[in-house]
């Protein structure tokens, strides 16, 4: 009985091979899809996780940490736990507070659950007296692009005024998401005595209300209910806070915030402070939304940092630090270095054993496939990234083994059967479809099952699966639509050998050589011998359950990279004050620039590309019971390493000759 899958798709096959045009026009259609859509794709390290969260912040001032446990954190959690799709929460129990963070599976409508928290919460009627209202707050995904620490032998004032300019250039440019951390901008302070409220009619939300108004126009004010308003880099004056008109008097006059109001600037408190030896520092941190590209955003702020130093004074500098595109872009580079090294090793091999005109369609095929899958990754939202491109790479030796085996049985059929070209490459896209489509299929299925995993995990891995697919769907498309009709073309001129055809008919007598000559005998005594052969097997696979079993193959989410930053946290005792902190900070600065010069003695370059000490807080990841600290007896250094490849040594050694 006739084959219904192969005689439908015949019908189909023999049209593109016979016809002059639409095989060509399919494979440039790929190909300039997938050029067209690589320029436009996002580059980042990992793909975008985004957890959606809900935190909630409850505030009992003058409670401790086991009274605020007892009565709200131990009140709350079980009503939280019970919100459809949450699938973890923590909570904190801190002097004056506690706070709740809610993850939710992924998919989740945010809005939806923040609706259902909210009315959880409405349900409580147990929590003290005294407590504020839950405050709940989404939480924002956001992913670091780089840091930028401006520093100079200037007063904190002058290097605020500069970060400000940065942060307005920035915003001028579309990067809308920067933190200034070690100083704020001047602060305006309204402030208002209970008389005047009680004597004008009004509350702190009126005239709160009526600021935000003014400040509206400028979308860097920061503006609260309180009686503090910050005018970042709107630079508003005292003056016009006062002159603000709250409403109209009887006589016609205009009753202003300064009537009822004293308006004053505080001058800035560095709480948390940064220092680049002995100058004081300002940090920036810049940020990339879901949707942004981390190059892209890098290339913006190298560029109007460059252009702002030029106008700052003499020693003041700008510098990028912890610039997460670098890492990304050369990571990148090192898999597309390795992908297409295997690219060129796979071509060679093909025109090893298979004729070059063969072989030159075969290898056409991966770019063909690679580029038609960019272009329907890049319709599905991904991005390249590790993931990405690691399973590109994956695809490289399996997009060529259904090409090959269509070649081959063109080749067969023409040399051996003496059939035309044309009906050669004919029946060897229908005798070959059902098994390639098969192999295909069964690994696609097996991919797809990765598909299956959830949580942020299988969001993680989630590239693999569709990029594997989507190159091996293409890889059939080029395999029977485009392949057969340029073999039909190429082997027209195939009767006869070829000078260029020489390597392969040397690598193939030699192949056939060791077939008959030694893999055939080897697989005759292996038969031969087949009950020795499988207990040898069997004892081989036990001693290899052995070391996992023993333990001798330990198991790891993934292998600590190389790192290029490293930060040191230091937590002072309880009676230290400030001035013990920051002579605490010296002290690890000093270390710090001495290992440095004996590294420098040592292998000829210092380790130390730039150093920022802090205190007022911890870097990175805090010491245990950091939060429960006097934010004066915290600090830290920030040390960024020259690139890996630049020195002989780890960072995990110069960190325990740090240490020590």
């Amino acid at each position: 009985m006739a084959n219904p899958v192969t005689n439908g798709a015949g019908g189909i096959l023999s049209y593109f091979v016979r016809h002059h045009t639409i095989a060509n026009l399919v494979l440039v259609l790929m190909i300039a899809a997938g050029v067209l859509a690589f320029p436009n794709m996002r580059a980042q390290f990992f793909p975008d996780v985004v957890v959606d969260d809900i935190r909630i912040t409850v505030a009992w001032q003058g409670a401790g940490p086991e009274d605020v446990d007892t009565a709200i954190v131990q009140v709350m959690e079980p009503a939280l736990r019970g919100v459809a799709g949450v699938t973890a929460t923590s909570s904190t129990a801190t002097e004056g507070s506690a706070s709740f963070r809610m993850e939710f599976e992924p998919g989740t409508d945010i809005e939806k659950a923040n609706e259902d928290v909210q009315l959880a919460l409405d349900g409580l009627n147990n929590l003290p007296s005294d407590a504020e209202d839950p405050a709940l707050r989404r939480g924002g995904w956001s992913d670091r692009v780089t840091d930028v620490v401006i520093t100079g032998p200037v007063g904190v004032d002058q290097l605020g005024r500069f970060t400000d300019e940065f942060v307005r250039r920035l915003f001028d440019e579309g990067v809308t998401q920067t933190f200034v951390r070690g100083i704020a901008a001047p602060s305006t302070v309204v402030e208002i005595p209970s008389l005047a409220l009680i004597e004008y009619d009004l509350s702190m939300g009126d005239i709160a209300s009526r600021i935000a108004e003014e400040a509206d126009a400028d979308p860097a004010g920061d503006v609260s209910n309180a009686t503090r308003v910050r005018t970042g880099i709107a630079k508003r004056s005292a003056e016009d806070i006062a002159a603000i008109v709250l409403r109209s008097n009887p006589d016609g006059s205009g009753l202003t915030i300064g009537d009822v109001a004293e308006v004053r600037v505080e001058s800035t408190d560095r709480e948390r402070a940064y220092f680049v030896g002995d100058d004081p520092a300002i940090q920036l941190r810049v940020n990339r939304s879901a949707t942004g590209d981390a190059i892209g955003l890098q290339r913006t702020v190298e560029v109007v940092a460059a252009e702002l130093q030029a106008t700052l004074p003499e020693g003041v500098t700008i510098q990028l630090t912890n610039t997460l595109a670098e890492a990304i872009t050369g990571r990148l580079n090192i898999l597309l270095d390795n992908g297409l090294m295997g690219l060129g090793l796979v071509v060679l091999l093909l025109f090893l054993f298979l004729n070059a005109r063969t072989a030159f369609w075969v290898a056409a095929g991966i770019p063909a496939a690679m580029f038609a899958a960019i272009a329907l990754m890049y319709f599905a939202g991904i991005t390249i990234n590790m993931i990405s491109l690691f399973a590109l790479i994956i695809t490289l030796g399996i997009v060529v083994a259904n090409p090959i085996v269509v070649g081959e049985h063109v080749d067969f059929r023409v040399r051996k059967l003496g059939e035309h070209p044309t009906v050669a490459a004919e029946r060897a896209a229908k005798r070959m479809f059902t098994p390639v489509f098969s192999a295909t299929l069964t690994t696609i299925i097996a991919f797809f099952g990765l598909v299956a995993i959830g949580g942020r995990f299988g969001s993680l891995i989630a590239d693999i699966p569709f990029t594997v697919i989507v190159v091996l769907a293409a890889s059939l498309v080029e395999c029977f639509l485009i392949l057969p009709h340029h073999l039909s073309r190429s082997m027209l001129h195939s009767a006869k050998d070829h000078w260029y055809d020489l390597p392969s008919r040397v690598v193939n007598r030699g192949f056939d050589w060791f077939r008959d000559r030694v893999f055939r005998p080897f697989t005759a005594g292996v038969i031969w011998a087949r009950y020795p052969v499988m207990a040898g097997v069997i004892l081989i696979l036990a001693s290899q359950v052995a070391l996992l079993v023993r333990g001798d193959v330990q198991w790891r989410f993934f292998n600590a990279p190389e790192q290029g930053t490293v930060t040191g946290n230091f937590a002072m005792l309880p009676a230290a004050t400030r001035a013990d902190t920051i002579e605490m900070m010296r002290e690890m600065q000093r270390a710090t620039e001495a290992l440095g010069a004996q590294y420098a003695e040592r292998y000829g370059t210092s380790p130390l590309n730039f150093v920022v000490a802090e205190i007022g807080g911890n870097a990175g990841r805090a010491i245990a019971g950091a939060d429960q600290k006097d934010p004066d007896q915290l600090g830290s250094i920030s040390i960024e390493l020259i690139d890996a490849d630049s020195r002989p040594y780890s960072s995990f050694q110069f960190v325990g000759e740090l240490q020590e």
